[in-house]
């Protein structure tokens, strides 16, 4: 095992990938990863998908397959992706099994093009944990407003989730209120609250993009600047720690529910002048997930430094930064919810791609 990925995981971070694709499965190359750097889990998306489906000769037999049928693309892209994720599911089931639940996870998302619409994500939710009928798979679904009633009802129907595409710490409490409420709705309904999980996907890199971008258009201090993604995750593992620290939760936690464990997402750096491990060495604390593009995740192993927790020492100086930025003329609700809009937009035209490429390859299949 990678000595730095070792000390990543011994600090209480969970390396997951965030890549999946047929030929990963198939070559071992996934499987090579997870024993030579402590990757546990998978998380997927839209936009992975469209550039899996890209290598058409992994596809290729299924896709006929599916033309013979004369499947539609919608459907064919559920059967597709739906299998890789049940596969991948079957491949990380030990480390499920070892750590009781916890990790060994593999996330698949409901359609982008639901993300305002609650009903249509709770019935694709369910839709999808049928499918791949795996206890170690989770559904995620966006933290948009209607994401949150969809969050409470796929809790409360014994489903795990990972709910994607949170930027706020005002949507963050919301979101971890609407995992309690399912899991007393879970709970009410006779549930084993123990075999539900969820974990909630904060992003990163994506935070000081945008921010960095606006105070350059207002020309101010430069030092401010590559700092705001990571003050606002030390702030949301507060949050966390808060929100898991009230009666509520204990009675919860008594039952033997899970808390919902915070996930950094979007970790690859976007600035190169960056340090290329920024988002994974200073996010550090016990009971966190860090989901890593390939490329990080190996820079990690290769060089990253692990000094232990790089959060919690850390709050102060995240509130100051934030009271900066605020008198540089930063809106940050105005940056969330631009970069809210922008992540589902983004994940819809992957889609679009997604489709179109199952099109055409079941299409040159007839």
């Amino acid at each position: 095992m990678n000595a730095n990925t070792s000390a990543l995981s011994g600090a209480g971070v969970s390396i997951w990938l965030d890549d999946l694709s047929r030929s990963s499965l198939k070559t071992g190359k996934l499987a090579k990863l997870i024993a030579d750097v402590d990757v546990v889990g998978v998380t997927t998306n839209p936009t992975i998908f469209a550039g899996a489906l890209t290598d058409g000769e992994s596809y290729a037999a299924q896709v006929a397959e599916l033309a013979a049928k004369d499947t539609g693309a919608d459907e064919a892209v559920f059967e597709i992706t739906t299998d890789d994720v049940a596969d991948a599911c079957d491949l990380f089931r030990p480390i499920y099994n070892r750590t009781q639940g916890v990790d060994g996870r593999v996330s698949i998302e409901v359609s982008p093009t639901l993300a305002h619409d609650a009903p249509g994500t709770i019935a694709e939710a369910k839709r999808l944990w049928a499918k791949v009928n795996r206890p170690n798979a989770l559904i995620k679904i966006p933290a948009t407003l209607a994401g949150l009633d969809a969050i409470t009802d796929v809790i409360g129907a014994g489903i795990s989730v990972n709910v994607t595409l949170i930027f706020s710490l005002e949507r963050y409490g919301a979101v971890i209120d609407a995992y309690l409420a399912g899991l007393e709705k879970a709970s009410a309904a006779g549930h084993d609250l123990e075999e539900i999980h969820s974990v909630a996907s904060f992003f990163v890199s994506r935070v000081d993009t945008e921010v960095d971008k606006r105070l350059d258009a207002l020309g101010a201090d430069a030092s401010l600047k590559s700092q705001a993604g990571l003050a606002n995750a030390r702030l949301a593992y507060e949050l966390f720690e808060n929100a898991f620290d009230t009666e509520r939760a204990a009675k919860l936690l008594a039952l033997g529910a899970n808390a919902q464990r915070p996930l950094w997402a979007s970790t690859g750096v976007k600035d190169p002048a960056l340090p290329d491990t920024l988002y994974v060495t200073e996010l550090v604390a016990a009971g966190v997930v860090n989901t890593m593009p390939e490329k990080t995740l190996l820079a990690t192993a290769d060089h990253g430094v692990v000094v232990g927790n790089t959060i919690t020492t850390n709050y102060d100086e995240a509130r100051l930064l934030f009271a900066q930025l605020a008198a540089a003329g930063i809106d940050f609700e105005d940056v969330t919810t631009t970069l809210e809009t922008e992540g589902v937009d983004k994940f819809i035209v992957s889609w679009g791609e997604l489709l179109d490429t199952v099109t055409t390859a079941l299409e040159a299949a007839k």
